[in-house]
């Protein structure tokens, strides 16, 4: 359960329910019940297709690559330590405005970056880390990221009164508080790479 709730804290950081669910507000301010179902269902299932094929085939394209994990866990501890650095200093509504003509908001920018962003895939190979995770931790990681991605597309079905009750400072304030968390992990995740906690302990 540890490890599930430490995964969950990760991926829910990265992914960002939160955040997607205000740019999900903003839009699709236009379209009708049906169409924002339609939006909300197709962006969670290509965005958990993304983080799947991450989570199977990162380490398999890393090491065709000559890329030691350790190296990944060095660079995604800093990439993610100033992606929680963006939640916390960030304006909320960047990106909320009017909806671009030509894409489809379910694949651009709500599948990706939104929710599968580049912190989200990094994270998910960080963590099944075949060395030294078991098949049962990374079962637990693919469910805890399953988890924050049906909790991320239910929080898009119920924008309209969710956001209505935590309004923009609410949403504010929750972004801010999970880039704390996310940063203090990816601190760890170098700790972690650098052996540093073996030192403290």
């Amino acid at each position: 359960m540890d490890h599930f709730f430490k995964d969950f804290i990760m991926l829910w950081s990265t992914i960002d329910p939160v955040g997607t669910l205000a740019l999900f507000t903003g839009l699709t301010s236009r379209l009708s019940k049906s169409q924002k179902r339609a939006v909300a269902l197709k962006a969670t299932m290509y965005a958990f297709v993304i983080l799947l094929s991450a989570l199977v085939l990162g380490q398999i394209i890393l090491k065709a690559m000559n890329i030691q994990l350790i190296s990944l866990q060095l660079a995604g501890g800093i990439i993610l330590f100033l992606f929680g650095l963006q939640m916390i200093f960030s304006n909320p509504e960047e990106g909320t405005g009017e909806r671009e003509l030509g894409h489809h908001l379910a694949v651009f920018p709500l599948a990706v970056p939104s929710i599968a962003s580049p912190g989200a895939i990094m994270a998910v190979i960080l963590l099944t880390d075949n060395k030294s995770k078991t098949l049962v931790q990374q079962a637990s990681t693919a469910l805890s990221m399953t988890c924050v991605l049906a909790i991320t597309c239910i929080l898009m079905l119920l924008a309209n009164p969710i956001f209505r009750v935590i309004g923009h400072n609410g949403s504010a304030i929750i972004i801010r508080v999970m880039g704390m968390i996310l940063a203090a992990l990816s601190v760890e995740l170098v700790m972690n790479a650098l052996g540093i906690q073996r030192w403290i302990h």
